[in-house]
């Protein structure tokens, strides 16, 4: 699933590409990722004659900001954009598309049929799910070290599963919590109320130093990831832990072990994070 550095990624390539173009038309062949409003003539008609302005982002979720709306889409485990031309072959898996005025196409394509689409009139966006469930995100000053702290003293879960939870932190998928949790030195499974507020704050500090080093690289690429213009990102080769199960730790030499946390497979390495 693409996390924060992916989707800042491909935030960043649309604003290149699809600024200023006007949506005459839209076409939606799985009508399951439009959830709101259901009815997709609806969400179609709301979308003609207006104009792209602006494609920002919170957390994981893409937000395209319109004339009168705003569409958030969340791109799930394989959604992905790109710009085509209107006679362009339209490719397997393609779900929406929003036609321009210029002739060209915003395909959105998505193999596991997870992404979603909610179309909302401009100021209501985060009163109103899915932005209104989601907590702050690393790059927002009211994430702080105690901030962590504090809401790690109300939770009796390991860290690892209170990371991924975006009504805490939003944003942090598998990939960036482990990165984050062994630049840390913390074992996934610690208890987070466990965590003192020195330890909150080396983990502060490396959840936002881990996030910018993967947005500079581009992103992970895991299988499939590309952003709109079909790069991959270059982050893997930066990567600490995850996808590294049986290699040498690059900072002691152990063996990185892979184990389940909350049914999620998790990477560490045992000497550098240790289980108090």
């Amino acid at each position: 699933m693409p996390e924060l550095p992916e989707v800042e990624t491909v935030k960043k390539t649309l604003n290149k590409i699809i600024l200023g173009k006007t949506i005459k038309d839209v076409t939606v062949y799985w009508e399951n990722i439009i959830q709101y409003p259901k009815e997709v003539e609806a969400f179609s008609a709301e979308l003609i004659d207006q104009t792209i302005y602006e494609v920002g982002r919170k957390g994981k979720f893409l937000i395209f900001n319109l004339d009168h709306h705003v569409l958030i889409s969340h791109l799930r485990m394989e959604g992905k954009y790109a710009v085509h031309q209107q006679h362009d072959e339209i490719e397997p898996h393609t779900h929406v598309i929003f036609h321009f005025t210029d002739g060209s196409e915003l395909r959105y394509k998505d193999v596991r049929k997870f992404g979603t689409m909610h179309l909302y009139e401009k100021g209501r966006e985060f009163s109103l799910p899915p932005l209104n469930k989601l907590g702050p995100e690393p790059f927002e000053e009211r994430f702080s070290p105690e901030y962590l702290h504090d809401r790690f003293q109300k939770t009796t879960r390991v860290i690892k599963n209170v990371l991924l939870d975006q009504s805490v932190v939003t944003g942090l998928g598998n990939i960036y919590v482990d990165e984050a949790l062994f630049r840390s030195g913390i074992h996934p499974l610690r208890p987070a109320r466990q965590l003192t507020r020195r330890e909150c704050e080396k983990l502060a500090t490396e959840i936002v130093q881990t996030l910018q080093d993967a947005i500079d690289a581009g992103g992970t690429t895991i299988r499939s990831y590309l952003n709109s213009l079909g790069e991959i990102g270059m982050f893997q080769l930066q990567l600490f832990v995850y996808g590294r199960k049986g290699e040498e730790c690059k900072k002691c030499q152990s063996l990185i072990e892979k184990i389940k946390v909350g049914g999620r497979g998790t990477h560490l390495c045992p000497h550098c994070q240790k289980l108090h």
